[in-house]
């Protein structure tokens, strides 16, 4: 029988969560992007190895998401875009973990938490990458039937545009909302970097 369970983060919580990644950030600066895409997908083949909880598996499951983003040629992420989903993955280049990963059953707690409260704060990121890819798949389905190479490759870099500057539209509207509410609690008003 599965058996649910709740936590909430304190204020104080959440700022030694900043903390770390703004250590991690610090670190990984130091690194090359290729480095830090390494410990990303070393991570993702670890909890392959390793027995882990189902609830820690799913979210380090979108470390993978994250580290498509980057390499995904079409997506074509570049400046602050691409700075800001490296930031998301610096935490996981930390020798040093919260929680050493080699305890069963909760090793990779600390990780989860971390990834969970990146996904938050990238949701317009990877809503936008969502919205694409699902574009770019039914894109290439109608392909097969009639349009030609070029003019796929002209929607998908229009759809790519515009989903662009949804994302930093949207990001600049939660952080004027949040500058609005003050520093507040929880994980609507963190904010990693």
């Amino acid at each position: 029988m599965p058996l649910k369970i709740t936590f909430e983060l304190s204020d104080s919580d959440l700022r030694h969560f900043r903390k770390l990644a703004k250590t991690a950030q610090t670190t990984a600066k130091k690194r090359s992007e290729k480095k830090i895409i390494k410990a990303a997908r070393d991570l993702l083949d670890e909890i392959t190895r390793v027995s882990v909880p189902n609830f820690i598996r799913e979210r380090l499951e979108n470390v993978g998401k994250f580290v498509d983003m980057l390499e995904d040629q079409d997506w074509a992420l570049t400046g602050e875009n691409r700075q800001r989903i490296l930031n998301a993955l610096a935490y996981f280049n930390e020798p040093a973990d919260l929680i050493p990963d080699s305890i069963p059953g909760i090793g990779y707690l600390d990780d989860a938490i971390m990834v969970e409260l990146v996904v938050e704060e990238l949701r317009h990121d990877i809503d936008a990458y969502d919205d694409f890819c699902a574009f770019r798949k039914n894109l290439d389905g109608r392909s097969r039937k009639k349009t030609r190479p070029t003019e796929n490759q002209s929607s998908l870099d229009s759809r790519r545009k515009q989903l662009h500057s949804r994302m930093r539209r949207r990001r600049g509207q939660r952080r004027s909302a949040r500058g609005a509410r003050g520093s507040g609690s929880g994980f609507k008003t963190l904010s990693l970097w």
